[in-house]
């Protein structure tokens, strides 16, 4: 386990939030042995306006300096992590003009290397370790800026141009190369970052145990009562809408059940019509594993595509962990999985197989897969990240 070093995030994601995050996780666990740094997602001005009206949050008070930028946040396990947030940036994602966009977009990093140097002076943080979390576009002019020991790219997912439009394949693409190390949480993902930097490893999600623990079932529910087939996360543009209602149509005696945001409303404008589905807000993450335990099975209805190949969903431990049975979409090769989860591969598929995994669960089952997420827990995930960051700096500092 890495011990004794000054690590600073540079994040894509917010701390808090209504479900589960890697870097958080991970994060808090290296807090324990480390000094640890989050820099909170990078707000806009746009951000700081739509929070003013009441149409979203953000901590605005921090981000103008009326509130102090770091503050402390404890974990669960009482270490305190470093928490940042930036100063409102520019919005210019929008910005089509490739030199245009880069002349605004300097400003963006200027301002961000300024705060992040001014947060590693004020907090002493000498020959820091830089994590980017998926935010290669401001780690990318964050290189060599921070006087950094080490320069590593944690991905967990693969690019997708909602939000920085196609060039974001070609900063990604940049920053892979320039960095010391790369660590990714799926088989695939690393395939393609190691054509890229070989210094590439896997470390792939977990789930906290502990926390899932005392709400496993003990047995399969009653024969006689009506099953519940749950999905719990986003609902964005991932989500294969086709598979899931043929399965809703097809098994009008199993309800239903999907609670998350809720970011691409075809998803309930096609669903919510069928009486067996309900939907619901999202729950905080202390909040999940009470609600799982009350289903009879767990669903990854995901889109067979380029973008989902390379995702290892953080549910699908959260389902073993309570001891439901899961069913996906063929939507990425989870070899790991291979005996405990059904990957359908085409909506008939998806349909039987949640058919079948309701009709013949028994409490032998649930009790493997409960085994089987205990060995996925965050805490021998952070060990393994520990390791691969201690043979990113061998590699660059061999003596």
């Amino acid at each position: 386990m890495i011990e004794g070093k000054n690590i600073i995030c540079i994040s894509q994601t917010t701390w808090h939030g209504e479900f589960t995050k890697s870097t958080v996780q991970l994060l808090s666990l290296l807090a324990e042995k480390n000094t640890i740094v989050f820099v909170e997602y990078p707000f806009t001005v746009k951000d700081v306006i739509m929070s003013l009206l009441g149409k979203q949050r953000a901590q605005v008070s921090r981000m103008l300096g009326f509130k102090r930028r770091i503050i402390e946040e404890k974990t669960d396990s009482n270490a305190v992590v470093k928490h940042l947030v930036m100063p409102p940036v520019l919005p210019v994602d929008f910005i089509k003009n490739e030199s245009i966009f880069q002349k605004f977009f300097s400003i963006n990093a200027f301002i961000y290397k300024t705060q992040l140097r001014k947060a590693i002076k004020k907090l002493k943080l000498d020959n820091p370790i830089i994590i980017t979390a998926y935010n290669p576009m401001y780690g990318l002019p964050m290189i060599g800026k921070l006087h950094e020991y080490l320069n590593v790219y944690y991905c967990y997912d693969g690019m997708d141009t909602q939000r920085h439009k196609s060039r974001i394949y070609t900063i990604e693409q940049q920053f892979c190369r320039q960095v010391d190390g790369i660590i990714t949480t799926s088989d695939y993902l690393n395939s393609e970052k190691q054509q890229l930097n070989p210094q590439s490893y896997v470390v792939k999600n977990g789930v906290d145990f502990k926390l899932f623990e005392p709400h496993a079932k003990k047995s399969v529910s009653s024969p006689s009562s009506q099953k519940k087939a749950g999905y719990i996360g986003t609902l964005d543009f991932r989500f294969d809408i086709d598979s899931m209602e043929f399965a809703i149509q097809e098994l009008p005696q199993v309800q239903f059940e999907f609670t998350g945001y809720l970011l691409n409303h075809n998803i309930k404008e096609r669903l919510s019509k069928y009486d067996n589905v309900a939907f619901f807000k999202s729950v905080k993450a202390h909040e999940v594993p009470q609600l799982l335990s009350k289903y009879d099975l767990g669903i990854i209805p995901y889109k067979m595509d380029e973008v989902n190949k390379n995702i290892y969903p953080l549910k699908i431990n959260e389902y073993l962990a309570v001891g439901v049975p899961v069913v996906m979409t063929a939507f990425a090769n989870l070899t790991d999985f291979k005996s405990m989860v059904k990957s359908a591969e085409n909506k008939k598929l998806f349909k039987s197989y949640i058919e079948y995994e309701l009709e013949n669960d028994n409490d032998v089952l649930i009790k493997e897969r409960i085994d089987f997420a205990r060995l996925n827990s965050w805490e021998g995930r952070v060990v393994e990240f520990g390791d691969v960051l201690e043979k990113i700096i061998k590699h660059k500092y061999p003596s």
